[in-house]
């Protein structure tokens, strides 16, 4: 009887000292109130992020391709091929077909959370061993990467 005693009050002591005590959350741990952490993101292929919806361009606007592919040649090239040759990281062709447009924009907009929180972004880093750097690209160039994108893969967009 007394063996059971001890083991209740020590299951009651630990449980007590292990809760997540509100008032540690202003000290500076370092670590995040709950309330502060998302969720993971619900299995809905848009990933974690700002961006919620996207309203695609039918036809594509060249203004938009354009600008995509000088961002593009700027900060994407030398990691991504515009084939499904992977180098860093994987190629983009076929890309909008594999992911949702929001899925694709939060990951060029939200990289770190989306390697954290998103398990396709999760699985990615583990097939190429390489985590993506934030390149700090707004929402609009974001947008214009996607219309860039979607050109490449229906073939408006130099040879593959």
């Amino acid at each position: 009887m007394r063996a059971v005693m001890l083991l209740f009050f020590a299951a009651f002591i630990l449980a007590a000292c292990g809760g997540n005590d509100q008032s540690a959350a202003g000290s500076d741990t370092g670590a995040k109130p709950k309330s502060m952490i998302q969720d993971a993101p619900a299995s809905d292929g848009k990933g974690v992020g700002e961006i919620k919806s996207v309203v695609l361009n039918n036809p594509l606007k060249a203004d938009m391709v354009e600008r995509g592919q000088s961002i593009y040649d700027m900060k994407c090239s030398a990691c991504h091929k515009l084939t499904d040759q992977r180098v860093v990281g994987p190629g983009w062709f076929g890309v909008t077909e594999r992911r949702k447009p929001e899925w694709i924009m939060n990951m060029v907009t939200n990289v770190d959370i989306m390697l954290e929180q998103d398990p396709d972004a999760q699985a990615l880093l583990e097939e190429c061993l390489t985590r993506m750097p934030n390149q700090n690209v707004s929402i609009g160039d974001a947008r214009d990467l996607l219309e860039f994108m979607y050109a490449n893969d229906t073939g408006k967009v130099g040879g593959k």
